[in-house]
C-alpha cells in the first residue's frame, strides 16, 4: 500500500477528518475527535513507513506474535496500539482489515448520539 491509498482508505470512512496534532509531519485520522491512525509521512517518503493502529488488547498481542511487521505502538500505550510496518509481513487485505477494526474500536467508544450523527453522513 502506498501513502495515497492509505491516505484515501482512511479519508473514505464515514466522519473521518485529518490532522496534524503534534507536528508537521505526523499525518492523524481521527472519527468524532478521537484518533483511530497516525503514520510519519517523512517515513513514507524514505520507504520505511509504519502506521499505529488502536487494537483489542488480545487481538494485538496475537497479531504481535503471528507478524514480524507488528510491534507494540511507538509512543503509544503498548496494550491498546500496534505499530505495523507498512511493507513488511502483512498482507495489504490484512492491513486494511486492522484500519477498519481501529476505526470501528474508536467509533464504538463514541456517544450514541455521535455515532447517529456520523451514521447520517454521506
Amino acid at each position: 500500500m502506498n501513502i495515497q491509498a492509505f491516505y484515501d482508505y482512511c479519508l473514505a470512512k464515514k466522519g473521518v477528518t485529518e490532522h496534524f496534532p503534534f507536528d508537521e509531519d505526523t499525518l492523524v485520522f481521527k472519527v468524532g475527535g478521537k484518533m483511530f491512525a497516525l503514520s510519519s509521512l517523512s517515513q513514507w517518503e524514505k520507504g520505511e513507513a509504519s502506521v499505529n493502529l488502536k487494537c483489542d488488547p488480545d487481538r494485538a498481542l496475537e497479531l504481535r506474535a503471528q507478524y514480524e511487521a507488528i510491534e507494540p505502538g511507538y509512543h503509544m500505550s503498548k496494550v491498546h496500539w500496534n505499530t505495523v510496518t507498512v511493507e513488511g509481513d502483512v498482507p495489504e487485505k490484512m492491513f486494511r482489515e486492522l484500519i477498519d477494526h481501529s476505526y470501528d474500536l474508536v467509533f464504538k467508544s463514541l456517544t450514541k448520539k455521535l455515532q447517529a450523527e456520523i451514521a447520517e453522513q454521506q
